[in-house]
């Protein structure tokens, strides 16, 4: 099995490495937004307080069609995306790309506040009424109804299926059971069992029901985390403003070595950044205007500039808090005791050490996106002899998690092992486990960040109770999207089957292993963009216009 699990992995890596780790990607995602932010006129800056009067119901009719309020639209589509990717996400991505990754996220944010008021604008324009009286929206109507692409409209619904399992469910399941184990010694198949039955009974009642918890869920969350990271970053204030440096400094060069971090190359920090930015507000994936779509106007335009408020709220204010917490404590460059995941290690031949600035250059360069072709690192190809989980054979380096792995030992089945450990290729043969000191990431690293605040060791809590209530809604709201593909594709009879296996794996992705899990999603989030981000661009005049007859000019002069 885990040899087919492996090989699964390296398919995953392989795919990721054509799409959102690809160079390519981030420019069109970017490059998107850009074109409609100029096409636009800046709606992010003219239209900002405007959103903010829709939202709060000062403008807009409540009595229009739909089935929520555009409170409840929101917060909703905040709960599918104000979640892991503002916890874990972005300390996956400085573990990956260091400080520049949080200033390319920012871009992501800045012009996908256009992309993200477009796709919710042209979904809402074409949205329809189910059997049941209930709104079905989404991307996919606006391709078969408005470009006439029924092809595309199927890809991109079951594009969305894909994603609701491998973005929305699974990483949040995941990470969620990982902090309450880390935190409170939970199983995590204890937890993931628990919520994903407390789960299927909000997914069932739809998304009434569901826009009814997330708008409750949302504030008390992001008021709770807010407080815990502010407690880390008092304490740490003198490293703000180093932080903010070491953002700006590296945005074109890559980020410098510094602890046991081995440096990261600009389109490391690019891509990386850019991939989790739209893990995170998911601007141009089109799951947001899914939600969306069931708010309660007349005209589609008021919807869309309450969804620009989205990818504000939760990359410019909430990831940058998160950023900072990690940065300012200094946890991002510090190694812990860590199970060295076979996914993330390689045994390479000679002792290396990262006090040694010529061989954190050649390592650096070796875990670059593409290795120098006289790479002078070679992947160990031998038997080395252990006693009492002691590798006795000292000439080799273990690298975990882009670091150099110290301590090292290797345990079987709990216990110190003896024996050979047989070693091909620099990946381990043998049926053992690794263990030392080396970088973490994801939730995992934002909990040790959150440690080094007033709060002291109970800061983790803040960081554990946040991520059950974000992985929590998140999920809430990506069963709704994948509720939405599902009647698009098969009709209302499929809903059930699709709703129980959504909680199923849910409970499945509670002991997954975790870099199999993000290799899953960042695969998905890029199937589910393509087609999106073809469509919407299509559609640019229509949007024009759409937004110009909505803006005549006595309401442009109250903006």
């Amino acid at each position: 099995m885990s040899e087919v699990i492996q090989a699964f992995e390296g398919f995953l890596g392989l795919l990721d490495s054509w799409l959102g780790s690809s160079i390519w990607f981030p420019y069109v995602l970017v490059g998107v937004g850009v074109w409609f932010t100029i096409y636009l006129g800046f709606p992010q800056f003219r239209y900002f307080m405007r959103a903010l009067r829709f939202l709060f119901g000062k403008e807009g009719d409540s009595n229009a069609p739909g089935d929520t309020t555009h409170f409840r639209a929101l917060t909703t589509a905040l709960s599918g995306t104000v979640g892991t990717g503002n916890i874990g996400g972005v300390a996956f991505a400085l573990f990956l790309g260091g400080p520049a990754a949080l200033f390319w996220m920012w871009v992501t944010a800045f012009v996908g506040m256009t992309t993200k008021f477009v796709e919710v604008t042209l979904s809402h324009k074409y949205r329809e009424f189910d059997d049941k009286g209930e709104i079905a929206g989404g991307p996919m109507y606006y391709m078969e109804k408005r470009l006439n692409m029924k092809w595309l409209a199927v890809i991109f619904a079951f594009a969305t299926l894909l994603s609701a399992i491998g973005t929305g469910c699974l990483p949040q399941s995941n990470n969620l059971a990982n902090g309450l184990e880390s935190s409170f010694g939970i199983p995590t198949w204890i937890s993931g069992l628990v919520l994903a039955v407390l789960l299927g009974l909000v997914v069932i009642g739809g998304i009434k029901r569901i826009a009814a918890v997330a708008s409750k869920i949302v504030p008390i969350m992001a008021v709770f985390y807010l407080v815990g990271a502010v407690g880390v970053i008092i304490v740490n204030a003198e490293n703000i403003w180093p932080s903010f440096v070491s953002i700006f400094e590296s945005i074109f060069t890559g980020s410098a070595a510094l602890g046991g971090f081995l440096g990261a190359s600009f389109a490391y920090a690019f891509t990386h950044g850019v991939n989790r930015g739209i893990f995170s507000n998911e601007a141009g994936q089109g799951s947001a205007p899914i939600a969306h779509a069931s708010a309660k106007a007349d005209d589609p335009v008021p919807e869309g500039l309450v969804s620009l408020l989205e990818p504000f709220i939760d990359t410019l204010v909430i990831c940058t808090i998160t950023g900072l917490v990690i940065l300012s404590s200094g946890a991002w460059a510090d190694k812990f005791p860590n199970q060295f995941t076979p996914a993330n290690t390689e045994i390479v031949a000679g002792v290396y050490t990262d006090e040694n600035p010529s061989h954190v250059e050649m390592l650096s360069a070796h875990l670059g996106r593409t290795p120098p072709a006289n790479d002078p690192i070679k992947p160990l190809t031998a038997e080395l002899p252990v006693v009492d989980g002691a590798i006795v054979d000292a000439d080799f380096t273990v690298i975990h998690n882009r670091s150099i792995g110290e301590n090292v030992f290797v345990r079987q089945n709990g216990e110190p092992y003896s024996g050979v450990l047989v070693v091909d290729s620099g990946v381990i043969e043998s049926d053992v486990e690794l263990h030392g000191d080396s970088l973490i990431h994801s939730v995992n690293l934002t909990v040790e960040a959150f440690k080094r605040g007033i709060f002291g060791d109970m800061g983790q809590y803040a960081v554990t109770i946040s991520l059950v209530l974000f992985a929590f809604s998140t999920a809430l709201a990506w069963s709704y999207y994948g509720d939405r593909a599902i009647l698009y594709l098969f009709g209302p009879k499929a809903l059930t089957p699709y709703r129980l296996i959504y909680c199923a794996a849910f409970l499945i992705g509670s002991t997954m292993d975790t870099t199999l899990i993000w290799k899953i999603a960042a695969v998905f989030v890029v199937l589910m963009a393509l087609p999106n981000l073809f469509g919407i661009t299509m559609l640019s005049r229509e949007m024009k216009s759409t937004v110009r007859n909505f803006m005549d000019p006595a309401k442009e002069k109250a903006i």
